[in-house]
């Protein structure tokens, strides 16, 4: 009986968990959207930002988000997968340099954001003379994200039973053939979560960004043009005081964007594990 008991107080203390966490996250989201929908009209969206910031929208921060998004996760996923797969499933176990790359990837983990900011803006902006743009933005987002992407893509990994590699390599598979038909589907939900968290970080930096992307109001074209990310011109709004009512606004939209960027790894994943 006490350890019914016992039972039924943590099953408590785990629901309670989850409602706080939920309320937290429902009111923050309430709020957001109570202060900031009333921003929210087809000319907020499609327009460009006036120099004052008072006047205009915030089209060109939406496409500088989504570029600097895409060059990073283009750069970070094969990069952090790769270094998954190579420390699980062709590494030599508890070797030196095994234990070097996970220890280089929980450091670098740790380390704030501002600090990525400041060695982008000297190597790549300074150093190989990038100037603030996407590439160098994207370079420096890629870096920050990469141990998320590496460290969950390696749980994933490590979580698909041995039996499916056991029983691939019995028939004759070679390693590649069942990490690309067995294992990597398998990992895929792991994976794809992983890439979820660093794209709603990428999304949601300024420091870093600022210091390397810049903060221009024009419309990027290519790789090579500075950019204002939305999280950066909110940032501006609120703390110049320029208008509240539209850095909520601005909030409100990035938040849109990451539940749509979640949609779609959902979706990527139904349709990966449907194959």
């Amino acid at each position: 009986m006490a350890t019914r008991g016992k039972e039924k107080i943590i099953t408590v203390l785990f629901w309670l968990s989850a409602l706080v966490i939920t309320a937290i996250l429902a009111g923050i989201i309430g709020y957001i959207v109570v202060k900031g929908i009333s921003a929210i009209n087809w000319e907020f969206i499609s327009q460009p930002p006036s120099r004052a910031g008072k006047e205009g929208g915030i089209s060109t921060t939406i496409i500088g988000t989504i570029y600097l998004t895409l060059v990073a996760l283009l750069i970070a996923v094969p990069l952090g997968v790769g270094a998954a797969l190579y420390l699980e499933e062709y590494g030599r176990k508890n070797t030196m340099f095994g234990y070097v790359l996970k220890l280089t990837a929980e450091t670098l983990a740790g380390i704030p954001s501002i600090v990525y900011g400041l060695f982008g803006f000297v190597f790549f902006v300074i150093f190989l003379n990038m100037g603030w743009s996407i590439l160098s933005g994207g370079l420096t987002l890629a870096i920050m994200i990469l141990p998320t992407i590496t460290r969950t893509s390696q749980e994933a990994v490590i979580a698909v039973p041995q039996e499916y590699r056991s029983n691939s390599f019995a028939l004759g598979a070679t390693k590649w053939y069942t990490i690309k038909r067995l294992i990597l589907p398998a990992a895929a939900p792991g994976i794809i979560t992983g890439i979820i968290l660093s794209a709603g970080r990428a999304v949601g930096e300024s420091a870093a960004v600022l210091l390397t992307a810049g903060s221009s109001l024009g419309m990027p074209l290519n790789i090579t043009d500075p950019a204002r990310t939305m999280a950066v011109h909110l940032y501006i709004l609120a703390i110049e005081g320029i208008s509240m009512e539209r850095a909520f606004g601005t909030a409100l939209l990035i938040i849109v964007l990451i539940l749509i960027i979640n949609y779609l790894a959902n979706w990527s994943v139904r349709k990966v594990v449907r194959q």
